[in-house]
């Protein structure tokens, strides 16, 4: 029998080296400092009326808005956040030892409280990233015990419910059986208070956060999804934080403004294995053959990225010594002008760039390239049911969980729910299970290593480059956080 123990951190080889500290409350408050509200521009508009459990979550955390039982701290290991610590009972049985705090309504964290919204995640559909895959059952455990039991083992759970969708909310959330209310319902020490659309977002101070109060009495949000409107926007004193600089932009900032994080993002060609062209493994073959990294990384990128080497880039710094050659890659065919659509967004001002290079690469190699290019919550939609045949994506690879098999489940294998590629392979799949089984990390790293290989063998991802965001942050603002996994970006500890 496993000895039972608590533990304030998942018993994991650090994923990342020399990160960020990632947890909202890690730099603190001192109630004695009193800064300006913090004017905010974020890439991405709501695609999903701030849901928690899609790509909105990420916005509420990194506006301080949500939390989860867990956070990731400075090495990618899970840290403790709503939760002060926890034990692994059984095989498939952990308990979560609640800190006291409250909801933004004044409401308390109670046992019962958190099961009922881990149990509201597990239920949405689709289903968070986080979970896929994963079937979890949470229930009250004592005065301030929470008790998961997963249907398999699953020996990266305090990792899984580090995610910001499965961020834990007051049951004032849920009081619409069709929509999650995320309005003054969080737990972070900033309270979403009034939404104005896709444009912009208030958000104050919550006094009552258990980790401190924040310096800065509140934030003013505002949706730009155009880069040089972003990047103009800080220049000229409108705002004092803006998200994902475009490389073309970067020069105009002073060097003291604009900040280079390396982060676990990878900027991928997915090609659709379900339908069209690419339903053919010898043209993704061809596809995957015409396309140079290298003018990429150099050209489009400026220096500001490295050339595609796999699904996880070099900031994921165990990743390269494990990478083994993909396996049971198709022989190229002539393309033949077989007619493809090529998709992207220009939330990302690089994407559109980058899809023109490909555009040219692909047509040179014989293609025929449509080029299609919208707003990102415009697009998510009809990208996910296969619209598409071929899809440009920078994907944070350790933004769900910070588990680096996460990704594998949720975008290449047949239920992902985000799965983009439309991949659905038994090979896959089976190498992906026996990653989601491995407890050891390094067998866990080895097998996901082994996963990748098989994926890239499909030829339906073709990684372009591994990114480095920039980060815009006006020389009056202090405690900005520069998180390598972008689930975070203000805390307490944040002023102007």
């Amino acid at each position: 029998m496993r000895r039972v123990r608590y533990s304030v951190a998942l018993l994991l080889t650090p994923l990342l080296a020399g990160c960020f500290a990632s947890s909202s409350g890690s730099a603190s408050g001192d109630s004695g400092a009193e800064g300006s509200r913090l004017r905010v521009a974020l890439a991405f508009p709501p695609a999903e009326n701030l849901s928690p459990y899609g790509a909105d979550g990420t916005i509420l955390s990194r506006l301080g808005v949500t939390e989860g039982l867990t956070a990731l701290d400075a090495n990618g290991a899970a840290a403790p956040a709503l939760a002060e610590s926890w034990r692994r009972e059984g095989e498939r049985t952990w308990e979560f030892r609640l800190r006291e705090a409250t909801f933004q309504d004044g409401s308390a964290v109670t046992p019962a409280a958190v099961a009922a919204s881990l149990t509201r995640a597990t239920e949405a559909r689709p289903e968070p990233a986080a979970l896929a895959g994963v079937g979890l059952t949470a229930k009250p455990a004592g005065k301030n015990g929470v008790r998961i039991t997963t249907d398999e083992p699953d020996p990266v759970l305090p990792l899984r419910l580090s995610s910001p969708s499965l961020a834990v909310l007051s049951a004032k959330a849920y009081a619409a059986e069709d929509r999650v209310d995320v309005v003054g319902t969080g737990t972070g020490p900033f309270e979403l208070t009034k939404v104005m659309g896709s444009t912009a977002a208030t958000l104050d101070r919550y006094d009552e956060y258990w980790g401190g109060r924040a310096q800065a009495p509140g934030i003013d949000v505002k949706f730009i999804p155009d880069g040089s409107a972003r990047t103009s926007a800080l220049r000229t004193g409108q705002i004092d934080l803006a998200e994902a600089v475009p490389v073309a932009q970067a020069a105009s900032l002073d060097k003291d403004v604009r900040a280079a994080t390396a982060t676990t993002r990878t900027t991928s060609l997915l090609l659709n294995s379900r339908s069209g062209p690419f339903q053919d493994a010898r043209l993704r073959a061809a596809a995957r053959a015409a396309v140079d990294t290298s003018v990429l990384a150099e050209d489009v990128y400026e220096g500001y990225a490295d050339a595609g080497t796999g699904i996880y880039g070099p900031a994921v710094s165990w990743a390269e010594g494990k990478r083994t050659r993909p396996v049971g890659r198709a022989k190229a065919a002539d393309p033949d002008g077989a007619r493809i659509t090529l998709a992207t967004y220009d939330n990302r001002p690089e994407l559109p760039e980058v899809a023109q290079v490909l555009k040219q690469q692909l047509e040179k190699a014989g293609f025929e390239v449509t080029l299609e290019v919208r707003e990102y919550s415009r697009l998510e939609s009809d990208a996910l049911d296969g619209t598409f045949d071929a899809f440009v994506l920078a994907r944070n690879t350790l933004v769900d969980t910070g588990d680096p098999v996460s990704v594998l489940a949720s975008d290449y294998t047949c239920d992902g729910g985000y799965n983009l590629a439309q991949l659905c392979d038994k090979d896959v799949d089976r190498a992906v299970a026996r990653a989601e089984d491995a407890d050891d990390t390094a067998d866990r790293q080895d097998a996901a290593m082994a996963a990748e290989a098989e994926i890239l063998g499909t030829d339906t991802v073709v990684p372009l480059v591994h990114q480095r965001i920039i980060t815009g942050v006006a020389p009056s603002v202090r405690g900005a956080l520069l998180d390598p996994y972008e689930r975070v970006l203000v805390g307490t500890g944040t002023r102007r």
